[in-house]
C-alpha cells in the first residue's frame, strides 16, 4: 500500500485552531522551562540542567507536532495510511474500532484494535500505533474522525457478513 493508496473513503486532518493552540502551548511550556533553567535562583546545577533539557525536549515535541499535523490520515479500501503514504493499519488487520467515552483513545478520535502487532509509530496530535492498538485523533476534526470510525465499522461488518456467507457456502 506504500505509495498506492487506492480510492479515498475518508480523511482526518488537524483542526487549524487546535493545531495552533497545541503547538503554541508546547512552545510556551518549553520557553518557560528554559527561562527557569537559565534565570531562576537557587537549586543545584544538575536540577537547572535537567530543566533546560526538559525545555528543549518540549520545544522538539512542538516541532514534531507541527510536522505531523501537516499530514492527514486517509482511509482507503486497502486500509488506513497517512498522506505521506505510510501504512498505519491494513483493513485486513483491523479487528475492531472503539469510539467510546471510556476508551483509551486520543481526544476527538477513536481506537483501532489490530489482529497483528505493528511497528511503533507516533505522529503527535494525529495518530499513534503501539503493538495491536492504533489511536487516531488529538488535534483532529471531531466530525472527520467520527465519520472515519463509522466507515471502518461498516467495513468490518461487511467483512464479517462476507466471511459468514463464504462459510455457509
Amino acid at each position: 500500500m506504500q505509495g498506492e493508496q487506492g480510492r479515498e473513503l475518508a480523511r482526518v486532518e488537524a483542526s487549524g485552531g487546535r493545531r495552533v493552540f497545541g503547538i503554541g502551548v508546547l512552545i510556551g511550556l518549553g520557553f518557560i522551562l528554559i527561562w527557569l533553567g537559565l534565570f531562576q535562583d537557587g537549586g543545584s546545577v544538575l536540577l537547572r540542567v535537567l530543566i533546560l533539557v526538559a525545555g528543549a525536549a518540549v520545544i522538539w515535541a512542538a516541532r514534531a507536532m507541527q510536522r505531523a499535523t501537516a499530514l492527514a490520515v486517509i482511509l482507503t479500501e486497502e486500509g488506513l495510511c497517512d498522506s505521506a503514504g505510510e501504512v498505519i493499519a491494513p483493513i485486513g488487520q483491523i479487528a475492531s474500532v472503539d469510539r467510546g467515552a471510556f476508551a483509551f483513545k486520543p481526544s476527538n478520535g477513536f481506537l483501532l484494535r489490530l489482529t497483528v502487532p505493528g511497528a511503533r509509530r507516533w505522529r503527535p496530535g494525529l495518530y499513534w500505533r503501539i503493538g495491536r492498538r492504533v489511536g487516531v485523533g488529538g488535534v483532529a476534526h471531531a466530525a472527520q474522525a467520527k465519520a472515519m470510525a463509522d466507515a471502518i465499522a461498516i467495513m468490518l461488518v461487511e467483512r464479517k457478513v462476507a466471511e459468514a456467507a463464504d462459510a455457509d457456502s
